[in-house]
Formats: C-alpha cells, sequence, structure tokens
C-alpha cells in the first residue's frame, strides 16, 4: 500500500503549522517572518504542484486551498513588520493547521465511506451463486 500524497502534504502542512505557530510566539519578529516565508514558500509550491499533478477534484480542491492559504502567508511575511507580523504568522500558522486538518478529514470520511459500502457476505451465499 503506497502512502497518498494528499496524506503526506496534508500530515506535514499540520507539523508545519504547528512549528510556524511556536515560532511566531518564540522568535523575534523579524526571525518569526523570515521563518514563515521560507514555511510558506515550500508548502506554497509543493501544494500548487500537487493540486495540478492531481486527478482527483477533492484532492485539487485541499491542495488549492493550501496553496492560497501558504501564498498569503508568504505575502504577509514580506508586507508586514512588528508585532502586526508576529500576530499574522500566528494567524496564517494556525490556518494553514486548519486547512490541512480539513483536507484530512474530507480525505478520510472519503475513504471510510468506501470501505463501510463494501458488500460482505456469507461463505454459503458466495457457494450459492457459483
Amino acid at each position: 500500500m503506497a502512502l497518498s500524497s494528499r496524506y503526506s502534504l496534508d500530515t506535514l502542512a499540520l507539523v508545519g503549522g504547528g512549528f510556524l505557530a511556536v515560532s511566531a510566539m518564540s522568535f523575534a519578529a523579524p526571525t518569526a517572518g523570515w521563518i514563515g516565508f521560507g514555511v510558506s514558500a515550500l508548502f506554497t509550491v509543493a501544494a500548487a504542484t500537487l493540486a495540478v499533478a492531481t486527478r482527483s477534484g477533492s484532492a485539487r480542491v485541499g491542495h488549492s486551498a493550501l496553496a492560497l492559504v501558504a501564498l498569503w502567508s508568504l505575502i504577509a511575511a514580506l508586507t508586514f513588520s512588528g508585532s502586526a507580523l508576529t500576530w499574522l504568522v500566528l494567524g496564517d500558522a494556525l490556518a494553514l493547521a486548519a486547512v490541512a486538518l480539513a483536507d484530512l478529514t474530507a480525505h478520510e470520511v472519503g475513504t471510510e465511506h468506501v470501505v463501510h459500502s463494501l458488500e460482505v457476505r456469507s461463505v454459503a451465499e458466495s457457494k450459492v451463486g457459483v
């Protein structure tokens, strides 16, 4: 069984959002801004690339939403300064984690639907059909 690129990106974005949230409150505003810029640039490129490469409509929507949030974070990290930058990096980190968690949930709900819609037959019923 192969690991889904959707699951991988969403899990990394969830961890990245947590890392950015801690960084925003731990470091000075300029440092947190540059860390936010780097992490946001990584997720903008990764999510946009996977949004273009995927065939699934729901995965494309999830990756696109993640790319847009990361792109806004990247722009905010370059535009703002001071305490506004600190709070924007924190807010953007939480938004990145929330979008990743929502996409993970959508993926799992779809997977659970497929698993629970399988029909289970007893051995006696399957021999009758043969």
